[in-house]
């Protein structure tokens, strides 16, 4: 992709546009890094999905919410799957501690889909590095739910992150009700963490010890200055992903990053 290409304004999309585009070779994956904020070493990556339209490159923002309850929605997660498995399945056979996120829409948990897209894509051989992120805007229906406790039941080693989770109160639909792994905070709350007072830093590393005492691991998205990783890293937040390390990259450039931060 070249550096110069502009990432695209507001499109005017439809569900035939985005089938076309995966008929047409016109998504791709970046990563990006996610970092234990002590010494900034690499741990693993979020796979990022990106449209290459005609117009420039759309950001899952500009399409995913159009997919939502819909087949399409499964169609973009199994492409997701296999390219995943076909650009890095490699290198998570190679590197124990290394895991990959993959974005998963919460209407197509327990469909046998996603079992059946990691078998075919081989992924399934890597299944202990593998976190599947379900969104915390997105409640799973009960066959949803009673698939992500039945992963924890079988032992099958993939970890469940709740994704863009708020500090000031996440779903407890999820939390009560469903195996949850990793807790992810979302970027809104880092980005407004340097206006917090100490009122609020001490909500908020509440909130953090809370979750570890539940035995979640916690992620920190979004984080874009050096302020905010040392407030979280302060607050007890092992991990972080942002531009502050890094943009979202190619396969080949997350390698890179991956084997220079150890």
């Amino acid at each position: 992709m070249p550096k110069s290409l502009p990432v695209a304004s507001e499109q005017k999309i439809d569900l035939d546009m985005i089938r076309a585009g995966l008929k047409n070779g016109e998504f791709f994956l970046n990563y990006q890094p996610i970092v234990a904020l002590a010494d900034g070493r690499c741990v693993g990556g979020e796979a990022l999905i990106r449209w290459m339209h005609t117009s420039g490159v759309l950001m899952p923002v500009q399409f995913i919410p159009l997919t939502e309850n819909t087949p399409v929605s499964g169609l973009l997660t199994y492409w997701v799957i296999d390219t995943v498995a076909e650009e890095l399945h490699a290198w998570l056979r190679q590197h124990d501690g290394g895991y990959l996120s993959i974005n998963v829409p919460p209407e197509i948990l327990g469909r046998g889909g996603l079992q059946y897209a990691a078998t075919q894509s081989g992924l399934i051989d890597v299944a202990d590095k593998i976190v599947l992120e379900i969104t915390e805007r997105g409640v799973p229906d009960k066959i949803g739910i009673d698939a992500l406790n039945e992963l924890a039941v079988r032992n099958t080693k993939v970890r469940v992150a709740l994704d863009d989770v708020h500090l000031d109160g996440a779903n407890a639909v999820v939390f009560t009700r469903a195996h949850v792994d990793m807790i992810k905070i979302e970027a809104s709350s880092v980005a407004m963490s340097s206006g917090r007072t100490d009122l609020d830093l001490q909500r908020l590393g509440s909130l953090v010890s809370l979750m570890q005492a539940a035995n979640f691991d916690i992620v920190v998205e979004g984080i874009e200055s050096a302020y905010q990783a040392d407030m979280f890293q302060a607050l007890g937040v092992l991990f972080g992903q942002g531009f502050h390390f890094s943009r979202a990259l190619p396969a080949d450039r997350f390698e890179e990053y991956y084997r220079t931060h150890q």
